[in-house]
C-alpha cells in the first residue's frame, strides 16, 4: 500500500519538478499561476547546455524588457558616443538685439532634452544678441513622421508621464514636474517646473495625517482652459500625507507642441526676451542661417536612463532614431526595419521578434526567452558590452531594482532589466553566481495574476545566484 502511494506521488510530482526548480514551482502555486504561463531560459554567458529551458521558444509579451532590444541595437549600430542635436536658426536680419525675421528651432529627436539643457540653448541665443523676435518661432519636428498619439489609449491614464508619445522636439519628456511639500496649514506647498506661459495652478490638495503609501494614487489633475485657450488652469486635487515629505509628481497635462510653446515663451521672458509672433510648427526654410545648437549627452549615458529607470518615451525616441537612416522622416515601420536589418548584419536570428514602439509599453510586442538569451549572449561578446551591461539596474542598488531583495546574498550581484504590465512580469540580464560564473537569465510571465508573481521571479533569481547546475529537461 505504501509502495503504491509512493509511486502515485512520484507520478504526480515528477513532471512538475522536471520543468522548473522547486522554489519557483512553489511560488507559482502560491500565486495561482500555472507553469504554462511562464517562459524561462538560464544559461552560461558562454553558451553550452541550458540550465533551464522552459517554453523558451514561445513568443510572449516581455513588457519593458523589450528596451534591451532597442538599446542594444542602438548602442551597437550607432556607437556609445552618438548624440542628438537641437539647432537654432534664423531668417531675416539680426541687429541691436532685434531679430526681424523668424527663429527656427529644429529638433533631432533628442530623448534627453531637459529644461536645463534647453535653458542653456536659450541663454546662448541671448548671448549672441537675440532679444526681441519680431517674427514667428518655427518648431521643426520633421525628423519624425507626424503621428496621432492618444496618451490615454493604453490604460486610460492620459496624464501619466509614462504614456507620453515621441516627438522630434521633445522637451523635458513633455512632463510637468510638480513638487509637493508639507507645511503648516490645510494644504501642502505646490509648485511646478518648467514655467508655462498662461498656465496657473489651482492647488486644492488637502494635507492629511496617516501613512504615505501610494501617494500618487490620491492625486488628480485637470486642465481647465479659457474659451479661446489663451490661458489654462491646472487644477490639482486630492490628499497628501504629511509623512511623505517633499515629493515630485510628473504629469503630462498638455500636447507636446503646446507644452513646448508655453515653456519657450515663459523661459524666454525670464531671460528678458520677447516674442511678437506665434510659435508654430513648420519646416526649416532653405535660407535659414545657423545661430546656435546644443548636443545631447552621449548614447551610452542616455541608455542608462532608459534601462535603469525604464523610461518609455526615451525608448520610443531612440527606437525612431534607428529609423532615421532611411532618408525620410522616421516612423515605426522604418525603425522596425532598421532593427531587423541590424540583427541580420550581426547574424543574430530573432524569429519571434514583434516590435511596436520599442519600449515594451505595448499589448502586441512579442519575443521569446530563447531569442532574448541569444541577444544577451551576443551583447556579452560585443565591444559595447560594458556600456550595455552598466545601463541595467543593479539588484538592490539602483534603478527599478533598488528595493528588490535587499537582504539577499544575491544583492549587488546582478544586472537586470525588469518589466511589468497588468498581466505581465518579466526579467532578463546577467547574474554573477556564488561560484563566480556569469549567467544569463530570462523569464517572462503572462497571466492575469501577474501582479502576484514577483516572488516567482525572485525565487528564480536566487536559484540562479546559488550556482545550481541541475539541468532540467527542455520543455517547449
Amino acid at each position: 500500500m505504501r509502495l503504491a502511494l509512493a509511486v502515485l506521488l512520484g507520478l504526480i510530482v515528477a513532471p512538475a519538478c522536471a520543468v522548473l526548480p522547486a522554489p519557483v514551482l512553489q511560488a507559482l502555486r502560491a500565486a495561482d499561476i500555472p507553469a504554462t504561463s511562464i517562459s524561462v531560459m538560464v544559461q552560461s554567458v558562454d553558451g553550452g547546455p541550458a540550465r533551464i529551458s522552459h517554453r523558451a521558444k514561445v513568443p510572449m509579451n516581455p513588457a519593458s524588457v523589450m528596451k534591451l532590444v532597442t538599446t542594444y541595437a542602438a548602442l551597437d549600430s550607432l556607437g556609445p558616443a552618438y548624440s542628438w542635436r537641437t539647432d537654432a536658426l534664423m531668417t531675416g536680419r539680426l541687429a541691436d538685439g532685434v531679430l526681424d525675421g523668424d527663429l527656427v528651432l529644429r529638433g533631432g529627436g533628442d530623448p534627453a532634452l531637459s529644461i536645463e539643457q534647453f535653458w542653456l540653448l536659450l541663454r546662448d541665443l541671448r548671448a549672441r544678441g537675440v532679444r526681441d523676435i519680431r517674427g514667428d518661432v518655427i518648431t521643426d519636428r520633421s525628423a519624425f513622421a507626424p503621428t496621432r498619439h492618444d496618451p490615454g489609449a493604453f490604460d486610460n491614464e492620459p496624464l501619466a508621464a509614462y504614456n507620453v508619445g515621441p516627438d522630434a522636439l521633445l522637451l523635458a519628456h513633455n512632463a510637468l514636474r510638480v513638487r509637493l511639500l508639507p507645511q503648516a496649514g490645510g494644504a501642502p506647498a505646490l509648485w511646478a517646473e518648467p514655467p508655462l506661459d498662461g498656465v496657473q495652478i489651482d492647488n486644492r490638495v488637502q494635507l492629511v495625517d496617516g501613512e504615505c503609501g501610494d501617494w500618487k494614487d490620491s492625486l488628480t489633475a485637470k486642465v481647465l482652459p479659457a474659451p479661446d485657450r489663451s490661458t489654462l488652469t491646472l487644477q490639482i486635487t486630492g490628499r497628501f500625507a504629511r509623512p511623505c515629505g517633499e515629493r515630485i509628481w510628473n504629469i503630462a497635462p498638455l500636447p507636446a507642441d503646446e507644452f513646448f510653446a508655453r515653456a519657450l515663451r515663459a523661459m524666454w521672458a525670464e531671460l528678458g526676451g520677447r516674442i511678437t509672433g506665434r510659435v508654430r510648427d513648420g519646416a526649416t526654410p532653405p535660407n535659414a542661417l545657423p545661430l546656435a545648437g546644443i548636443d545631447s549627452p552621449p548614447l551610452a549615458q542616455v541608455i542608462r536612463d532608459i534601462n535603469k529607470y525604464s523610461n518609455n518615451v526615451m525608448a520610443r525616441q531612440l527606437f525612431l532614431t534607428l529609423g532615421n537612416g532611411a532618408g525620410t522622416p522616421a516612423d515605426t515601420a522604418t525603425a522596425d526595419a532598421a532593427v531587423r536589418a541590424w540583427a541580420t548584419r550581426r547574424g543574430l536570428a530573432l524569429p519571434s521578434l514583434m516590435l511596436d514602439n520599442g519600449s515594451g509599453l505595448s499589448r502586441s510586442e512579442r519575443l521569446s526567452a530563447a531569442d532574448m538569451a541569444a541577444l544577451l549572449r551576443h551583447a556579452w561578446a560585443s565591444s559595447v558590452m560594458p556600456e550595455f551591461m552598466s545601463s541595467m539596474p543593479v539588484l538592490s542598488v539602483d534603478g527599478t531594482l533598488r528595493r528588490r531583495l535587499r537582504n539577499s546574498p544575491a544583492s549587488g550581484q546582478a544586472h537586470l532589466k525588469t518589466g511589468s504590465l497588468s498581466d505581465t512580469r518579466s526579467i532578463a540580464g546577467y547574474v554573477l553566481d556564488r561560484n563566480g560564473q556569469r549567467v544569463l537569465m530570462v523569464a517572462w510571465l503572462n497571466h492575469p495574476n501577474a501582479g502576484r508573481a514577483q516572488p516567482v521571479l525572485e525565487a528564480l533569481l536566487e536559484w540562479v545566484w546559488a550556482g545550481n547546475r541541475q539541468s532540467f529537461p527542455v520543455t517547449e
